[in-house]
């Protein structure tokens, strides 16, 4: 058998061996993601929703609520809406250490953003230190730093802290969500703020949260803030 047969079988072998598997249901990756074609077919997309808290909506435009009450967002794009297989990725990725979901998310989300309203800077929302000592890894810090290195925008992670800690906003309702994370972040003061910055986050439920964070960089000098969210619960 000559060289250029063993190369060529070789390169075949590594490739099955090495190839990517569907992080939802072990079949091969497809587009050399870790997502088959099947899975990917399925991804659902929240191409129409509320340009302001990106809630899926029938027609473009502002939802109800934020026409009555517009939030300190002015401009919302969740990717998806939350359904599956996001129900599969999510989870693995934000309560069991799996970074290859997170890597995969950020791939998409990238995609995705490319015809976004450009900002100055992408600013992860944070975890406050205590919960980030549990969880070992900040999910919106994972998701932000191959995001920004995708789009070439500055990452800053450093604009933003958690000052309060919050019980975890799934175990709320509404109401008592805004009331949880109300004045539960600072924004830095001790430096030129960019004009337009992006808040990432992993999911968007009532959007309180993001609104937090949102005021505290309005209320120290910032003039837009815009989020970007993998994806957002109906």
């Amino acid at each position: 058998m000559d060289a250029l047969k063993v190369d060529g079988w070789w390169r075949r072998a590594t490739g099955l061996l090495f190839a990517p598997r569907c992080l939802v249901c072990r079949e091969r990756g497809a587009n050399g993601r870790d997502l088959c074609a099947t899975c990917t077919e399925q991804l659902p997309w929240n191409r129409i929703a509320c340009v302001r808290c990106g809630l899926p909506m029938p027609a473009p435009g502002e939802c109800g609520e934020c026409l009555r009450q517009p939030p300190a967002l002015a401009h919302t794009r969740a990717v998806f809406a939350y359904g599956f297989p996001l129900d599969r990725l999510v989870p693995r990725f934000k309560f069991h250490h799996d970074l290859a979901a997170g890597r995969l998310l950020a791939d998409l989300m990238a995609g995705a953003l490319a015809d976004a309203p450009r900002p100055e800077a992408v600013v992860p929302v944070p975890l406050h230190v205590r919960r980030l000592r549990q969880r070992g890894y900040d999910q919106a810090l994972e998701l932000a730093h191959p995001l920004a290195a995708a789009l070439a925008l500055p990452l800053r992670p450093d604009l933003l802290r958690r000052v309060r800690a919050t019980r975890p906003q799934s175990e709320l309702d509404a109401g008592r969500r805004r009331r949880n994370v109300a004045r539960a972040f600072a924004a830095r003061k001790d430096a030129p703020l960019p004009g337009h910055v992006a808040l990432v986050d992993d999911v968007m439920t009532t959007g309180a949260t993001l609104q937090a964070a949102a005021q505290a960089l309005l209320g120290a000098g910032v003039r837009r803030v815009d989020a970007w969210v993998c994806a957002r619960v109906p």
